[in-house]
């Protein structure tokens, strides 16, 4: 059994051209390959390859189908085998397990959330406390139909949602694990969605795995979402990418609106490839998310304060991820639901057709407020573009954005680029020294210092890995596991090495927690790997971790000085001498580095460190 996750991650990274290639002989024709169909033997060129859908398709005998398709009619392969052939040479390693041991622990999860489900559509359109929730949605021009094919529910005011669960089996603790129950400090129940529209979240398989709510009246929140649970990671989660995601890939780009009905509206209006997060600033894994699917996006957030800060601060991230991105500019009091339920589709067409780039629309933005007019506030403009530049972990995107902003400010590019690589290593200690700094504040007690997640070697080793191929290879070739110390780094360079870059915590396996917050800080120092000479870095790595065998040797052998005789003890200083020669001749850089540490531990005053 090979799961779904790893099918879908096995046929994004496939190169359907050259695998088709091989046997077909390929011409691009437009933004497609033609050739002769070895399916039905013609000789004119009636077969098509289309990559940005990953399909293929005979336009004379109607043969169609994905990469695996192709191999499962070309040369008789079974289905496990078609995606095996692929993953070997994608550089996918996929897990070997046998068939499964037993049933899925979270399937009860998924049980109770889709009986949920089902539940809260019939309570939309049957129950009469609903008509509230009916009445509102016909307010904003959802239809009964388009609430239909959305699937969206209403949680009556009670506790009836439970009632109907426990009838259909389903017990308290399983209510509790999937957050359709809260217990409150008096040890009862309640349901957790009470009073509100429910909107269905779903995973990337499809499956329904938590809500959010809308209340109908006075109260707050006025949205709610599901609790995070084993089935539910509210940052892992993008609301309709399980049915954006294919238009993303063929249109290469995504729409990013802030709300459900902001996407409600836009794929009402036809538009397919439109995602939203789950009311909290854009997360790393969503990001990474977005990049998986499609090399650009467009973020289509409100115009206001608020709106302007939460644009800003998902464009950095995505820039991160190497993704490019646009602003598309609403008009003043509008977000994309009115603006469309205004005007139609028609009136977000010359919106979406006049987006900018990222850093353009904060220069626009400075422009008007005379920010580049005297020296002061140009100083305090550089402040506010230094950091998207920061964030462009694409090479050339980042030099045209220090170029541009050069131009603009008047500053040579020379001493832009020094700032932002000072103001990268500054930030990289700040958030750890400040958090501390206040937890001592708050409490009055330093912090106990937690185990580093890795030494500082594993970090570059990894970060050089999470950037895919050719590192990747270069680390499975000379990359001994054993080298690797620490529990979480050695956990990470092993789901690296099987899944590479694209690897997603949460969609293609689950990492413990130490894994997962060191994937989490090294993916969000990615971009400083950008204007650094990426081999130098990992030669340098290599001689580290290489060496370290050889030092713990050393320092065993320096160790049994103290109780050996006077003969043993000069049979182990002409050993030590020997081992140090080695480690000096074969790993200079190491050798270097051990040594000053040596010398600093020495100079180091008593009671210090």
């Amino acid at each position: 059994m090979i799961p779904e996750d790893v099918i879908e991650q096995v046929r994004e990274s496939a190169d359907i051209i050259g695998i088709i290639g091989e046997s077909v002989e390929l011409k691009r024709t437009g933004a497609d390959w033609r050739g002769p169909c070895p399916f039905h033997g013609g000789k004119n060129r009636n077969f098509a390859v289309i990559p940005k859908k990953g399909l293929f398709y005979c336009y004379k005998c109607h043969e169609a189908g994905d990469v695996f398709s192709y191999l499962m009619k070309r040369f008789g392969m079974d289905y496990p085998t078609a995606v095996r052939d692929v993953a070997r040479r994608s550089g996918i390693v996929i897990p070997e397990r046998a068939a499964q041991a037993g049933p899925d622990p979270n399937e009860p999860l998924y049980g109770a959330v889709a009986a949920a489900h089902d539940w809260f559509i019939r309570q939309l359109a049957e129950l009469p406390e609903a008509a509230a929730a009916r009445e509102y949605l016909a307010s904003r021009e959802i239809t009964p139909e388009q609430s239909a094919s959305l699937l969206l529910g209403y949680a009556s005011r009670g506790n009836a949602s439970l009632d109907a669960m426990r009838a259909l089996g389903i017990g308290d603790p399983v209510l509790l694990r999937a957050g359709l129950a809260a217990k409150r400090e008096d040890g009862s129940m309640v349901a957790r969605f009470r009073g509100r529209l429910i909107f269905p979240i779903h995973d990337q398989r499809g499956r329904v795995v938590a809500f959010g709510g809308r209340i109908l009246g006075p109260g707050e929140p006025k949205y709610l979402n599901s609790p995070e649970s084993e089935i539910f990671r509210k940052g892992r989660t993008l609301y309709n990418l399980h049915a954006a995601r294919h238009a993303m890939r063929r249109e290469e780009s995504v729409i990013l609106v802030e709300g459900y009905f902001d996407v409600i509206r836009l794929v009402a209006a036809g538009l397919e490839n439109v995602v939203a997060p789950l009311g909290t600033a854009l997360t790393h894994e969503q990001a990474a998310l977005i990049k998986r699917y499609a090399p650009g996006a467009t973020l289509l957030y409100d115009s206001d304060q608020a709106g302007l800060k939460a644009t800003f601060r998902a464009g950095d991230e995505l820039l991160r991820h190497e993704v490019r991105v646009k602003v598309a500019t609403m008009p003043p009091g509008e977000d994309p639901d009115s603006l469309v339920r205004k005007g139609g589709a028609g009136a977000l067409e010359p919106i979406l057709a006049d987006a900018v780039d990222l850093l353009e629309r904060k220069i626009q933005l400075l422009e008007r407020r005379g920010w580049f007019e005297d020296i002061e506030h140009r100083r305090e403009a550089l402040d506010r573009l230094l950091p998207t530049v920061r964030a462009a972990a694409d090479p050339i995107t980042r030099e045209l954005y220090l170029s541009r902003v050069a131009e603009r400010a008047g500053v040579e590019k020379r001493v832009l680029e020094a700032e932002a690589a000072r103001q990268s290593a500054r930030a990289g200690a700040a958030p750890a020294a400040a958090s501390e700094e206040a937890a001592v504040e708050a409490t009055g007690v330093a912090p106990v210092r937690e185990r580093p997640l890795a030494s500082r070697a594993e970090w570059e080793l990894l970060r050089i890995m999470l950037l895919g191929d050719p590192w990747l290879d270069l680390a499975r070739r000379q990359i001994d596991p054993a080298w690797i110390r620490t529990p979480a780094a050695k956990e990470l360079f092993r789901v690296a090495l099987g899944h590479g870059e694209r690897f997603i915590p949460g969609t293609d396996l689950e990492l413990s927690e130490p894994a997962f917050r060191l994937w989490d800080r090294i993916r969000a120092r990615q971009d400083e790997l950008a204007t650094q000479d990426i081999q130098s870095i990992f030669d340098g790595v290599w001689q580290k971790l290489a060496a370290r065998p050889l030092i713990i040797e050393y320092l065993k052998l320096k160790s049994q000085l103290v109780v050996g005789t006077d003969v043993e003890k000069g049979k182990l200083m002409d050993e030590m001498q020997r081992r140090k020669a080695e480690i000096r001749q074969r790993f200079p850089q190491a050798y270097e580095r051990w040594m000053y540490r040596r010398s600093s531990a020495r100079r180091r005053p008593p009671g210090r460190g």
